[in-house]
């Protein structure tokens, strides 16, 4: 049925979109970091991490090729995409997951912090894309899906570079959506509100919600829900994936209990 490539697949979000993909049938190739950033406030997925990812993906009878790869550095994704067409076929389906978070207010923010952000979050997706668009283009079939965020659509304080980098993924997005559609492909954003994973649930995290009371009222959803979990984003996902929504392009699409509504 195809394969379907995934960033940030170590755990989280990224885990339970390849395991979601797998059971629509699809075989995955599946990537990380696999190792902590300097400025990031909390432990990032392990080699381990993403062994466990391959090794679920496997259990429901599918394929996984696993990868470290940074999903900014241009030359190891294409690497990846290459492997991936080598070893388990064209590649159909691009996850676009791979993100980080840090905390501070705009002007105090060090050049550094600002810079891993944007570059793992919105360079990443870009890089992905450019890594695996060619020969998806050429085969004139795929699908790509950016993971976005509550902040793709509003500010909140002490996240600048977070919310910047996911506001430039709905333009990354939007674009794509128009420059692909005459070769049918297809792309379209999730945004998540919070999320149950390593990232949403970190002592960092929490630091910044209890320090902004304003950001935290704002994130807290309509429906009874305290966090989304990642295999309830991953469905989404797989559904803009899939040949049910083939004729959904350019959209974003929250997936957060009502965070929006606030």
């Amino acid at each position: 049925m195809g394969v379907a490539l995934v960033t940030g697949a170590g755990r989280g979000q990224g885990r339970a979109q390849a395991v979601a993909l797998a059971g629509l049938g699809l075989d995955v190739a599946a990537c990380d970091l696999g190792h902590d950033l300097p400025t990031i406030p909390y432990p990032l997925a392990s080699p381990e991490d993403l062994e466990e990812t391959g090794r679920l993906v496997r259990e429901l009878g599918r394929r996984c090729l696993v990868g470290l790869a940074d999903a900014a550095d241009l030359a190891a994704m294409r690497a990846l995409a290459a492997r991936a067409e080598a070893e388990l076929g064209p590649v159909e389906v691009v996850v676009a997951n791979a993100g980080v978070i840090s905390f501070g207010r705009s002007w105090e923010l060090e050049e550094a912090e600002w810079d891993e952000v944007i570059r793992a979050d919105l360079r990443g997706a870009w890089v992905t894309c450019r890594a695996t668009l060619p020969a998806m283009v050429s085969r004139r079939r795929g699908s790509v899906v950016l993971v976005g965020s509550a902040a793709s659509l509003r500010g909140y304080p002490g996240i600048a570079h977070y919310a910047a980098a996911k506001h430039g993924l709905l333009g990354l997005m939007r674009t794509l959506a128009l420059e692909l559609a005459p070769f049918g492909l297809r792309v379209n954003c999730v945004l998540p509100g919070g999320v149950r994973t390593p990232m949403g649930t970190s002592a960092a995290m929490r630091g910044w919600l209890d320090a902004h009371p304003d950001a935290a009222r704002a994130l807290t959803a309509p429906l009874p829900v305290d966090l989304v979990e990642p295999d309830e984003v991953a469905a989404a996902v797989a559904w803009l994936a899939s040949e049910s929504a083939r004729h959904v392009t350019g959209v974003a699409l929250p997936v957060d209990a009502g965070v929006q509504l606030r």
